[in-house]
């Protein structure tokens, strides 16, 4: 079933669901590009219930040649527990995406330290992030840290671990499903009743997950990632469009919409 129309001379509201201390970033951006929008977060982000291996972590990184951070939320979490600690001059860090690069250098980490996928990639993933850490030395003997939630990136971490690296895999924070406050159960419940009027933003194929069960038939999305794309598909989503995951992408895609 393709999604109804907006009305004549009526623009979609686009709706981020992106965890809660994300979205007012992106709101901003967003409202600066004169894209209406509203916050409608489908995963919630937990502290780790092992702070202990949070601070070893933190312990161990000056001895370690990589730290690979999932998203930024794990960028966030993981320097919760900084302290006073600097990021130590002959550790990388590397990243997929332009949110996750911005929070590296927001916390100190200089640029020339921060890896991510080049600018002109087809995607921002793993297989695009490996592209530009393989050529960069001999990975054999060195020591990474994989900073992460419930898991995520064992692609990357096998591509590493098969050039010899030593991976460490530390959860930083916990996903769980969303609790919306009263504005954000008013907005879906509007949402499901009006599909017409709104668009979604999928950064996450879990966050699409965190909506099974509910009437989905004419709903649209924009996806930042082709799994992610074929996740709101199976979910009902129809048209999905892809995005690179930066505003101003978001933005095109929504217009095309």
């Amino acid at each position: 079933m393709t999604a109804a129309r907006p009305p004549e001379g009526a623009r979609r509201t686009l709706l981020v669901t992106r965890p809660r201390p994300q979205c007012a970033a992106w709101l901003a951006r967003l409202a600066a590009l004169g894209v209406p929008a509203a916050a409608l977060p489908l995963i919630e982000i937990l502290p780790a219930r092992d702070r202990g291996a949070v601070a070893a972590a933190w312990a161990a990184l000056p001895a370690a040649d990589l730290a690979v951070f999932v998203s930024p939320n794990a960028v966030e979490q993981f320097f919760a527990q900084a302290g006073a600690a600097p990021w130590p001059a002959d550790t990388l860090a590397a990243c997929v995406g332009p949110g996750s690069a911005q929070a590296l250098v927001a916390h100190g980490v200089p640029l020339a330290q921060v890896v991510q996928p080049a600018a002109d990639a087809a995607s921002l993933d793993s297989e695009h992030l490996w592209s530009q850490l393989a050529p960069r030395r001999d990975w054999a003997g060195a020591r990474v840290l994989l900073l992460r939630g419930d898991g995520g990136r064992e692609w990357l971490a096998e591509r590493l671990a098969e050039s010899g690296a030593h991976v460490d895999a530390v959860t930083v924070y916990h996903r769980a499903a969303p609790g919306f406050e009263p504005a954000e159960a008013a907005l879906l419940a509007d949402v499901l009743a009006a599909p017409s009027r709104y668009a979604w933003l999928f950064s996450s194929a879990e966050a699409i997950g965190h909506l099974r069960g509910l009437a989905l038939a004419g709903q649209c999305g924009i996806a930042t990632h082709p799994r992610i794309a074929e996740a709101a598909r199976s979910a009902g989503f129809d048209p999905v469009v892809l995005a690179r995951p930066d505003p101003e992408a978001v933005a095109r895609a929504l217009k095309a919409l």
